[in-house]
């Protein structure tokens, strides 16, 4: 009875490993568990491998050995085929069967050509891990060795990074008169000659500059090593006198672009070294500077094209670029000398005539009906008169920010024609003047325009009435101009004034803002501060 209890078992599913009262047969040999063969060491109280609980406390009872035959002719015996035998497990994604026993032959990893033959470090922990490098000549034919007849030993100067390198001394000393001082005499008795070069300050340029020797295609060397690699091989090949490598050196340098981390190594090198004027005359021509008056006059010459130009966008893009180079945090190296003031002020009073022009053609009758859009030349009033107030505007920021800027308060407080036809001019392209006097009032009140008095009066006198005028214009229209700002600044610079002539412009502010509310510049701060000035003891 038990023999046919075991054999119903048998034939239900697997019994290596597993419970009947805890655990079920998996219903597919694809998804079963492993064989598990559970020790008395790691389960002390469980079921031994091979057995099977009956009933929770009956007693156990060994199943007989396995045999191929034993499930002959019963439903499940492609089942115990695979139970019997080691499985086949299918991966996801594959069709064919992974065999756990079986492993992939491992690839023997095959030589590859090497132009010259393997290194022999010289010290086993050197400081800054670098391959050396053992040249031969590329013309000689395998199993020709016996040309490396010298080993030149490379130390640097803390004498913690070495090269050794077995080399022909045919090449070596025939490429650097250098080397070829330095070579021993051949002794047959001695065996392999020896150099050794202690103190060497950058051993990796150093070994390539030898390697460059051993190089039938010089240029194509250098194209991979890059312009840096081929900069301080330059250094090298001048300190040893390897004449090939300078002019290698120096023609593939000419001929590639720089970035200006390598421009400056170029700078330092040509300071400290002397190159045949014929082979380097035409990396000078690339390193040397303008002189400041030629500087002055294409600095001039550039912002007289900016604007001067028709086309907005590329204006803006130029305005742009010229500001970045002339900028106090640009990268770029300069001074004051690059920019002419004389110049700068020509290019300014041109386009104030411009701006002059524009406005009497706009009021003259016999030019038209006096309206913002008349054409000329296919542009519109208002973009010539904008376009003319963008200019002054950017030349005003360069001359502040170049402690330029006074001329150009004088220049703008003069202005009595353009501050009267303010008052007959379409409000549409009239507000443009009083951008440039927005510029002018932010400089002085925040301190970066240091102006007289009596010069400062008189700017205030002529464009601070426009400006309570245009200021609603200046708001909806900004272009750029921060308002906050420009009610801050104006309140500053308006303190500055004598008490008196204070006391007239806030009289006339506060009309104006009574009357006219957020049109008008709110200077309640700066009015608050005269009137405790000038009332409050």
């Amino acid at each position: 009875m038990a023999e046919h209890a075991a054999r119903h078992l048998r034939r239900r599913g697997p019994v290596a490993g597993w419970c009947c009262s805890f655990a079920g047969v998996p219903p597919s040999p694809d998804h079963r568990l492993p064989h598990r063969t559970l020790s008395h060491a790691a389960a002390p109280q469980g079921p031994a491998a091979g057995s099977v609980c009956t009933g929770g406390e009956g007693p156990r009872k060994q199943l007989p050995p396995k045999s191929p035959s034993s499930f002959h002719g019963s439903p499940s015996s492609k089942l115990a085929g695979l139970i019997d035998y080691p499985r086949r497990i299918l991966s996801p994604g594959r069709v064919s069967p992974i065999d756990p026993d079986a492993h992939p032959p491992i690839p023997t990893p095959t030589p590859t050509d090497q132009p010259y033959p393997q290194p022999q470090p010289h010290n086993p922990e050197p400081q800054q891990p670098m391959a050396p490098f053992v040249a031969v000549r590329e013309e000689e034919e395998e199993g020709q060795g016996d040309g490396l007849d010298l080993r030149l030993c490379l130390r640097g100067r803390d004498g913690g990074c070495v090269v050794v390198m077995d080399l022909d001394s045919a090449v070596l000393c025939g490429s650097s008169a250098f080397f070829a001082a330095m070579a021993p005499e051949p002794n047959a008795a001695a065996g392999a000659r020896r150099i050794e070069v202690d103190g060497v300050d950058n051993v990796a340029a150093f070994r390539d500059a030898v390697e460059l020797m051993f190089q039938a295609d010089a240029p194509r060397w250098l194209a991979r090593a890059g312009v840096s690699r081929a900069i301080a091989v330059l250094e090298v090949a001048s300190s040893i006198m390897f004449d090939k490598g300078i002019r290698s050196c120096l023609e593939y340098i000419e001929a590639v672009p720089w970035n200006e981390n390598e421009e400056e190594k170029l700078k330092h090198l040509f300071a400290r070294c002397t190159f045949d004027e014929a082979l380097s005359k035409d990396v000078l021509a690339r390193l040397q500077t303008q002189p400041s008056s030629s500087s002055e006059d294409l600095t001039g010459q550039l912002i007289q094209s900016v604007t001067s130009s028709t086309n907005n966008s590329a204006r803006k893009d130029m305005q742009s670029l010229i500001n970045g180079l002339l900028s106090k945090s640009s990268v770029y190296q300069k001074d004051l000398s690059g920019l002419n003031k004389r110049s700068l002020y020509q290019i300014c009073c041109s386009c104030l005539n411009l701006l002059v022009e524009l406005f009497k053609e706009d009021l003259d009758p016999k030019c038209g009906t006096g309206q913002a859009l008349k054409i000329r030349h296919n542009k519109p009033m208002i973009e010539r008169v904008s376009k003319q107030s963008e200019n002054l505007s950017w030349l005003f920021e360069i001359l502040v920010n170049n402690d330029m800027a006074e001329n150009f308060v004088v220049l703008w407080a003069g202005q009595d024609d353009l501050i009267r036809m303010h008052e007959q001019a379409s409000p549409m392209f009239r507000y443009e003047l009083s951008r440039i006097s927005a510029g002018v009032f932010i400089a002085l009140g925040q301190g970066k325009v240091q102006c007289p008095s009596d010069l400062r009066s008189q700017l205030f006198r002529g464009w601070f009435t426009p400006m309570l005028t245009d200021f609603g214009w200046l708001q909806r229209c900004s272009k750029g101009l921060d308002a906050r700002a420009l009610e801050d600044s104006l309140g500053q610079a308006l303190l500055t004034l004598p008490l008196r002539e204070q006391q007239s412009l806030f009289e006339e502010w506060f009309q104006c803002f009574a009357s006219r509310g957020a049109e008008c510049p709110n200077l309640s701060r700066a009015f608050q501060v005269w009137w405790r000035r000038s009332f409050a003891r």
